[in-house]
């Protein structure tokens, strides 16, 4: 009798892909439906470890494509007040480094999106670049944000992310230089964050005027996913944004409208129905610009 053949791995399997590799086919799933891939940021452990998880349940429901869910650390460089604050929640409430990997693995059995997970460059250093992806790979993320890694100072990063299938994001910005943005797009990043605000994460009253301009740059260099964050406060930003680029983060308005519920059930509510919103928005942009 003749033995079948081994049966080769499915690409497509959830199962059997990494990180990286799932990042990348959220972003051409989206593109092949005509829309931009929307990834909402909250603190981790907000309003608290064991509610939180709840809170993402209900972005998911409303349409987010996945989350960018951020470890508390103390001296948050990027961040403005608003996220500050719920970091200062969270560390106060006892949110560890393993706390909030916690809650990045119920985010991931709960709703079966994509992770990624936003920290700072010294929570990594204290654990050992291997040992910090090593957790975050077993936590189910599919990839990490280094808020202040610089470009040029990556390349153990990413080969850590790499021995861990996790996908690594490096950032340019408006004022970028052409040097350094070869640097970026020849790093292969998962995908580009390109940051559409100077400054710290906070809320806007105007769109971006840059986020145009620097899509063309990137788009001039590398066919890499482009995502816009920092400073898209509202449906029409986010709207602009997707015009624009592959997927858009939107984080302080989240955070701020769970630091403003009084409860969990509350903040669940005002998040789906502001995701929903986001989502709409976001969708329709992309069937204009095909």
């Amino acid at each position: 009798m003749t033995e079948p053949a081994p049966t080769e791995p499915d690409p497509t399997d959830s199962r059997t892909e990494t990180g990286h590799e799932r990042i990348r086919r959220l972003f051409a799933d989206a593109e092949s439906d005509g829309r931009a891939v929307l990834l909402p940021y909250l603190t981790a452990g907000l309003p608290s470890v064991e509610e939180s998880p709840s809170l993402f349940s209900a972005m998911a429901d409303a349409g987010a494509d996945g989350f960018e869910v951020g470890i508390p650390y103390a001296d948050p460089l990027m961040d403005g007040p608003v996220i500050m604050e719920a970091g200062e929640r969270a560390l106060e409430a006892g949110v560890t480094v393993d706390r909030a990997l916690d809650v990045v693995r119920s985010v991931v059995d709960t709703t079966g999106k994509p992770v990624l997970v936003m920290t700072y460059v010294n929570p990594v250093l204290r654990r050992g670049i291997g040992g910090f992806f090593s957790r975050v790979a077993a936590s189910g993320a599919s990839g990490v944000i280094v808020a202040d890694l610089p470009a040029d100072e990556a390349a153990p990063f990413a080969r850590a992310a790499g021995e861990h299938g996790l996908g690594l994001v490096l950032f340019v910005a408006p004022t970028t230089d052409d040097d350094r943005l070869e640097h970026v797009v020849a790093s292969d990043p998962v995908f580009v964050y390109a940051i559409a605000e100077i400054g710290v994460t906070g809320e806007r009253d105007d769109a971006s005027v840059n986020i145009e301009a620097l899509a063309e740059r990137i788009r001039s260099r590398s066919d890499l996913p482009i995502v816009f964050g920092v400073g898209i406060s509202t449906p029409g930003h986010a709207s602009i944004a997707a015009s624009h680029g592959d997927g858009v983060i939107v984080g302080t308005a989240v955070v701020r409208r769970v630091l403003e519920a009084d409860s969990a059930v509350e903040a669940a509510n005002d998040l789906s129905t502001f995701v929903a919103e986001l989502r709409a928005a976001t969708d329709v942009s992309r069937v204009a610009r095909r």
